[in-house]
Formats: structure tokens, C-alpha cells, sequence
């Protein structure tokens, strides 16, 4: 198995196993052509996909990568761009901090390509348009 197929098979496990321990239900969609890894169903009546990504903080910022690329024989054939139309959740394991952070899909905008959420205040004291990691430990 590729390494990176590990990681995210790993970050789907965590993120499943985090979402159980709250109580929450999931389902695994069947096949690898879909949007979303998992499918969580809150009070039993609503359905939201789950996208599982993987990502190693430095210690002050986990760096979330918002897209997935196809691949084929090792060549990017396309990159996927996540939006609010595509999944419901952006889920994010980090196995240093050993969490899951939740980003709601309104937040992807009309797709970004990379965002940080700060484990630690900036240096500069900057307050605007930063993404503290503590806001998104709950779904």
C-alpha cells in the first residue's frame, strides 16, 4: 500500500472512531469515487459527508489541504477542489496533537487550496482571518 493511501486510511479510522466516541452514527460509503469518506448521521435524521484528510502540525499550525488529486501512473490527471456543494464537512487528523478538527464546508468558499488552522496565538499578535485550531475540536 502507498504511503499516502495509509495516512488516509489511517485519518478516516481516527476521525470514524472520534465521531463514534461522541455518540454520533457513520456510515462508509461503498466504492472510491465519491466526494466524501464517511457519512455521519446526526439524531438519527440527518445525513452529512465527511471529508478525512491527514496532516502533521509543526507544533503551531496544522496545514489542511483542501483538495485530493487523481492520479494516474503517479501523474496528477486532476485536481478536486472541496466546496459546500461537495461535502458537508472538511475532517482533519493530526497525530501529533492525536485530534480531529472539524471544518465546516462553508468555509471552503468556492473552493480553497490550503488552509491553517494556528495550534498557538501568531507572534504578531494578529487577530483577523486567523483560524485558531480550538474553534474546530467540535462537529
Amino acid at each position: 500500500m502507498a504511503p499516502l493511501k495509509a495516512k488516509g486510511d489511517l485519518a478516516e479510522v481516527m476521525i470514524a472512531a472520534d465521531l463514534i466516541r461522541r455518540g454520533y452514527r457513520i456510515a462508509i460509503p461503498y466504492g472510491e469515487d465519491w466526494n466524501f469518506d464517511l457519512i455521519l448521521c446526526r439524531d438519527g435524521l440527518t445525513l452529512e459527508r465527511v471529508q478525512c484528510k491527514y496532516s502533521t502540525s509543526n507544533g503551531i499550525c496544522v496545514v489542511v489541504r483542501c483538495r485530493s488529486h487523481s492520479l494516474t501512473n503517479g501523474r496528477v490527471r486532476a485536481t478536486k477542489r472541496y466546496t459546500a456543494a461537495m461535502i458537508d464537512w472538511l475532517a482533519v487528523y493530526d497525530p501529533t496533537t492525536d485530534r480531529c478538527y472539524y471544518v465546516p464546508s462553508t468555509e471552503l468558499g468556492g473552493g480553497m487550496n490550503v488552509m491553517h488552522l494556528r495550534l498557538t496565538p501568531a507572534r504578531n499578535n494578529q487577530r483577523r482571518r486567523v483560524r485558531l485550531a480550538s474553534n474546530y475540536l467540535e462537529i
